[in-house]
């Protein structure tokens, strides 16, 4: 380990009798983690086993629950600038994902980044690797928190081991030195990383951590656009001096269309990692059902090979009586639209909810049925395009808090079951590229979206990117705007709608 720290510029590499996590007890063979390894670049080995028998040090440098890229690459090249410069020559200084290994295929923008950077999965650890609880015990963990600043109660013990805290949102408790918090409201984590690393006498920044920091501020600044109400002068500060000290950098345009891209892609995933990518489950006295984001058109999820078995079981593991698949494309001028299906084997309760769906007034959602490739599943076309998964959760909070097995229902009321062996409907005009046309007024000029990240809250409105650090009242001081991807697919369809009507000289 001390002669990493004296020269090794390539990788911090922990081998053999890693503390494992108690739900993984009989994990073997011995993990091997590196951080940011190089080929043909040497490595330094150290066991984290002999840091326990020595009473040497363990210093976790741990991103937030979510693992969106910012935090894990924050994670990543803060530990590496440790590594490179603490005085702590015994100390082990590891990047923890904070997910389980089998969660990280979902963020595809993640796993796209890090293969273009050549760093690969099976260098990195993940929280259900490592025994933290083990460590702190033995009394020798401490804690750098990266991209948020509070642990969740699960984690609480640990909050005597953290010594530093980097976050760029308002801070909801303060903490007393000697632990160093730096939180200031910028566009991205990795932004105030980047300073910390920038500012230090040592030129500790290589190529591929340079790429790593770059790529993540585009993204999370939306390629930098003022108008997205993302970026902020210290962001843009720290992607041109990136830019001016790495000339061989992508553009940015070039990186954030690719990792936009890859955001969204789920080409690579299984029925059922596609299904937890953007999950969300509702409860009612009688029932469970999940609802799934999908980001591709109905047509090609419904033809997937084995998707009634697949999503049987996917609903049979976690306990959900139903499953509502709500699919968001776009068509060839990149409007967005939306489908959806609704699966259980349960017939009563499948019709009493593609009921509560067809009869919602608010929202309307003007659905359409669709054939299916069986009977377990009830497909549609959503004509209201602007009735975005947020507001489809009341309509279904709604219904579980009314429904009972048994309940009588009109016949009347009954959707048409689908023939299993009646062919698949056509994709609508334009659902080569998307879907069916949504605006009917005159063609106008169609942009691509700005999805930025934080993929919370559909309706946090945007502030304006303040101008200079001068202005007396910034118009972030009230925390980052956040917003999931149904508001961004939505949005951009009000922008869709409108633009005929306001557009001084239309295509025709």
């Amino acid at each position: 380990m001390e002669s990493f720290l004296g020269g090794c510029k390539a990788a911090l590499q922990v081998a053999k009798n890693i503390p494992l996590c108690p739900r993984n007890p009989r994990r073997s063979p011995p993990l091997k983690v590196m951080l940011l390894p190089r080929s043909g670049l040497p490595a330094t080995q150290a066991s984290l086993g002999e840091h326990l028998q020595t009473n040497q040090k363990v210093h976790v440098v741990l991103g937030n629950e979510a693992c969106d890229l910012d935090s894990m690459v924050s994670a990543l090249a803060l530990a590496y600038f440790f590594a490179k410069t603490s005085q702590e020559a015994k100390a082990a200084f590891v990047p923890i994902l904070n997910i389980p290994r089998q969660d990280f295929p979902l963020r595809t923008e993640s796993t796209y980044l890090l293969k273009e950077q050549q760093i690969p999965e099976s260098s990195l650890v993940f929280r259900d690797e490592i025994d933290l609880p083990a460590l702190h015990r033995a009394g020798l963990l401490s804690l750098t928190l990266v991209d948020h600043h509070v642990l969740p109660s699960m984690d609480a013990a640990f909050e005597e081991a953290v010594t530093e805290v980097i976050d760029h949102r308002p801070l909801e408790r303060q903490r007393d030195p000697p632990c160093r918090v730096t939180a200031e409201l910028v566009g991205s984590c990795a932004t105030l990383v980047t300073e910390r690393i920038m500012q230090h006498p040592t030129q500790a920044l290589d190529t591929q951590t340079a790429a790593l920091l770059h790529g993540t501020i585009v993204l999370d600044c939306v390629n930098m656009a003022p108008e997205a109400g993302k970026v902020t002068p210290k962001d843009t500060h720290y992607v041109s001096l990136l830019e001016s000290k790495f000339p061989d950098l992508p553009p940015r345009s070039a990186i954030f269309e690719a990792l936009q891209k890859a955001k969204f892609d789920v080409s690579g995933l299984t029925t059922d990692q596609m299904l937890r990518k953007d999950l969300k489950a509702l409860s009612g006295k009688e029932a469970t059902v999940a609802i799934s984001a999908i980001y591709v058109p109905l047509q090609a999820f419904l033809l997937r090979p084995g998707l009634e078995q697949e999503l049987g079981a996917f609903c049979r593991q976690r306990g959900y009586a139903a499953l509502l698949a709500m699919t968001i494309s776009f068509n060839e001028r990149k409007v967005p639209f939306r489908q959806l299906a609704v699966y259980s084997p349960h017939r009563d309760l499948q019709a009493a909810v593609c009921r509560a769906l067809e009869h919602s007034s608010d929202p309307f959602l003007d659905l359409q049925p669709r054939e299916s490739p069986c009977s377990s599943i009830r497909a549609y076309d959503q004509g209201n395009a602007t009735a975005s998964r947020k507001k489809v959760l009341p309509v279904v909070q709604g219904f579980l808090s009314e429904w009972s097995p048994g309940r009588p229902s009109g016949a009347d009321m009954q959707p048409e079951a689908a023939d299993p062996g009646r062919k698949m409907k056509p994709e609508p005009k334009g659902a080569e590229s998307g879907g069916p046309e949504l605006s009917r007024g005159p063609k106008g000029p169609a942009k691509s979206p700005l999805l930025g990240d934080d993929l919370v809250d559909d309706d946090a409105p945007l502030p304006p990117t303040p101008m200079n650090s001068l202005v007396d009242e910034c118009p972030l001081d009230r925390g980052l705007p956040k917003l999931s991807a149904e508001a961004v697919f939505e949005r951009f369809n009000r922008i869709a709608v409108v633009r005929p009507s306001t557009d001084k000289s239309p295509q025709k």
